[in-house]
């Protein structure tokens, strides 16, 4: 099954709509009246939805996977990445997509 995203408020709303149109399921931060939640509320989110998660905030969603790791919990992924232009950051979600599946990412966190 193809994984699920959940865009947080780092990202793009086009990437979201971009990565729809390529037949992903994709949903943003502010499509969902979640903007201004911490990374921890937006990753239980995303978790309570079965969405792997994409953020620009690396720092943050290192340490939260790492505290999951810890704690034992699981998520359906992480995908960081620095701040990229539109277009580099759509070709390289595409290819880390279309690399694992919703189960393959689960509890890893990857770095376009």
């Amino acid at each position: 099954m193809k994984i699920k995203l959940f865009m947080d408020e780092d990202v793009y709303l086009a990437l979201a709509l971009a990565i729809r149109k390529r037949g992903y399921d994709a949903v943003h931060v502010s499509e969902l009246n979640l903007k201004g939640k911490s990374d921890d509320e937006q990753l239980r989110y995303a978790i309570e939805d079965q969405r792997c998660i994409f953020s620009f905030n690396i720092k943050d969603f290192v340490l939260l996977h790492h505290e999951y790791v810890r704690q034992n919990q699981e998520h359906f992924g992480i995908i960081v990445s620095k701040q990229l232009p539109i277009g580099e950051a759509l070709k390289r979600l595409l290819k880390i997509s279309e690399y694992f599946t919703q189960e393959s990412i689960k509890n890893r966190i990857e770095f376009l």
